[in-house]
């Protein structure tokens, strides 16, 4: 089915969102937090809140949108994802959240949709701005516009040793506890429906939940554990990570604040986060 193109541009109805400690808690475990990271898991120290959590109150409005394309949504993957933030979230609240489709590429094979979404506070301050990258397998070839290239913000350089590198091993159950905090797609979960789509050994890790495990290394690694240092994000989902697998992030500060990231799989040698950088308050 060909996919809506009228709906670039069109915002969606604000989606309310209201999570108390225990939904920050659970995100934090869900993207590997550990007893080391007691902010993050404890209410008796607030808790504080991870800076990707950014990406939960945007999930539900931005696959609203995509979902009104008309594309298959077992062919779905997460192609990427950016987040900006404003201001920390609280530990717990009610934020507003609006997406809008910024346009539909097209990608031969794929369809490429950016969703942008902007979430606000009770008081109606902005706390973040997101864009999703996501790809529908087998829904190119409609004679629409590639997308355009993007310098790239941050590279990795070659002649030096990172600034810091994280070694990280997930759980086999990483994606049964992520799927928790608002992404139920089965391919995360159930090996039948996974192998159906193409995943032979067995449901994925989510996306999302890499990315989540990038930005913790980058809070300890190059903010000391403050998230609240940490200003915006990016990378795009290049290989497919399985629960059980070792994450490995390495960060070059390439300007005062600004790092160049690398996430790899160890086991494999493949780099599964790729384009990647966090900017960081000095």
């Amino acid at each position: 089915m060909a996919l809506d193109l009228t709906l670039v541009g069109k915002e969606s109805e604000p989606v309310s969102h209201t999570y108390t400690s225990k939904d920050a808690i659970l995100y934090a475990l869900g993207v590997g937090a550990k007893k080391a990271e007691l902010d993050y898991l404890y209410e008796g120290r607030g808790p504080k809140v991870l800076p990707s959590f950014a990406v939960v109150p945007m999930f539900e409005p931005m696959f609203e949108r995509v979902a009104k394309t008309g594309g298959d949504l077992a062919m779905v993957v997460h192609g990427g994802q950016s987040v900006k933030l404003h201001k920390p979230f609280a530990s717990g609240g009610t934020v507003t959240t609006t997406a809008k489709i910024r346009a539909i590429y097209d990608m031969r094979r794929f369809a490429n949709v950016l969703v942008d979404t902007t979430t606000r506070d009770e008081k109606g301050e902005l706390l973040a701005e997101t864009t999703a990258s996501i790809i529908f397998r087998g829904e190119g070839g409609f004679d629409g516009d590639p997308p355009p290239k993007e310098p790239k913000v941050a590279e990795v350089p070659k002649d030096r040793e990172p600034d810091f590198r994280i070694e990280e091993a997930t759980s086999p159950e990483q994606a049964l506890l992520y799927r928790l905090s608002g992404d139920p797609n089965p391919l995360h979960a159930d090996p039948v429906f996974a192998e159906k789509v193409g995943f032979t050994q067995g449901p994925i890790l989510h996306g999302l939940c890499t990315y989540g495990h990038m930005v913790r290394h980058v809070v300890n690694g190059a903010c000391g554990g403050d998230g609240a240092k940490v200003l915006a994000f990016d990378a795009q989902f290049r290989k497919p990570v399985w629960p059980g697998d070792t994450l490995v992030t390495a960060g070059w500060e390439v300007s005062p604040g600004l790092y160049a990231l690398k996430v790899t799989v160890k086991e494999r040698d493949e780099s599964v986060l790729t384009n990647a950088w966090a900017r960081v308050a000095k």
